[in-house]
């Protein structure tokens, strides 16, 4: 890997009731931004579920997740940054 390489990591689709996850390196923070169908109205609860998953996953703070959102429920909301943080620090493909 490059020196300035970014690590990055992706779940989910664009399909209909779906959203795309992707977490990568972050020297901000965690930082996380939502765009999509559900953004406006959901995004604080979106957020909640972002980052409730990733505690519990014992996820550092050093994270940029980026979620497009296309209508999906919370628990897939949830599913799709548990696997994508897991393909990014490598515990799964």
């Amino acid at each position: 890997m490059e020196a300035n390489a970014i690590k990055t990591a992706r779940a989910g689709t664009l399909e209909s009731m779906d959203c795309l996850v992707a977490v990568a390196d972050s020297d901000a923070g965690r930082v996380i931004e939502i765009s999509g169908a559900s953004a406006v109205r959901f995004k604080s609860s979106m957020e909640k579920t972002i980052n409730d998953t990733l505690d519990a996953l014992g996820a550092g703070e050093r994270l940029r997740i980026s979620v497009r959102d296309n209508g999906a429920l919370g628990v897939v909301l949830g599913a799709r940054v548990e696997t994508a943080y897991k393909r990014y620090a490598g515990l799964a493909e």
